[in-house]
């Protein structure tokens, strides 16, 4: 069977972006949109060698965060920080299970990490998820990098420059539920998440013009690799396309933004979730 790419395909990718030993990497990733990598890797041995690679460029001062958010309160779930799988993808879940890796607390955004920055970044998660001292705070603070794996520059820290921004068309919203630790104690938590107004479909999130900006800055910038590409934008960055754009495009990271003319419905909700028993 034909292959799509090769490792050195993958180092020829790190070696091109803008990484750099040392660096804090938060990824968003889909590895098989890459499709076939030659040797015929199975699902672990694939994520192992993305892991490696990745590891051996950023060397032993460099952190590699994946999401492995689940949800769980707005699903009515209890969330287990040791066993509650990542709903983010393949790669997510494998840095779940690696024996060294450490993982938040937050019962709807975890995150999974491994490096020399991880317990500062997954240590202590406060109620709000986007808040002070949250992951995305912390990370924000080290200057730490999006590193997308065939993804566009969008990725989750937005939401969270949303809210430092103060944008009308999202909210906190609190959801009460229960975490377990150490496979059995419970402990009863509130978590506050940053949402969109449900009134107005076209306020769903967009990254598109937000992509299409920082490509032309050259921000963020890509690689090929196999049928899909990598690409990094830095937090810095991330926040100052934002903080400009947004002042003349209010709803440029929404559905509406390429609307002309566009003004949303926005009717006000709840601002907190009383959750069914679980």
């Amino acid at each position: 069977m034909s292959s799509d790419y090769d490792i050195q395909d993958i180092k020829s990718a790190l070696n091109t972006l803008n990484i750099q030993k040392g660096d804090t990497l938060f990824c968003h990733s889909n590895i098989g949109l890459f499709g076939r990598l030659k040797g015929g890797y199975s699902r672990d041995e694939l994520c192992r060698n993305f892991f490696n690679l990745i590891l051996d460029k950023i060397g032993s001062s460099g952190t590699l965060i994946l999401p492995s958010f689940t949800y769980s309160f707005p699903k009515n779930e209890i969330f287990d920080p040791a066993c509650t799988p990542s709903k983010m993808g393949l790669f997510s879940e494998w840095l779940r299970k690696h024996p060294d890796s450490l993982r938040s607390k937050d019962p709807c955004f975890s995150v999974v990490s491994i490096g020399d920055n991880s317990k500062f970044l997954t240590s202590l998660a406060p109620e709000n998820s986007f808040g002070v001292n949250s992951f995305f705070d912390r990370f924000y603070d080290l200057n730490g990098k999006i590193f997308n794996l065939n993804f566009n520059a969008g990725s989750t820290f937005i939401h969270y420059v949303e809210r430092k921004l103060k944008v009308p068309y999202r909210f906190d919203k609190t959801f009460k539920g229960r975490i377990r630790l150490n496979s059995q104690f419970e402990q009863e938590v509130n978590s506050t998440i940053w949402v969109r107004y449900l009134s107005d479909q076209n306020l769903e999130y967009d990254s598109k013009q937000f992509t299409e900006i920082s490509i032309k800055n050259n921000l963020f910038t890509l690689s090929k690799i196999g049928r899909g590409y990598a690409g990094v934008i830095s937090s810095k960055d991330t926040f100052n396309v934002i903080s400009e754009t947004i002042k003349v495009k209010p709803f440029f990271l929404t559905k509406g933004g390429a609307i002309p003319f566009f003004k949303p419905l926005i009717i006000a909700e709840n601002q907190s979730h009383k959750n069914k028993k679980i």
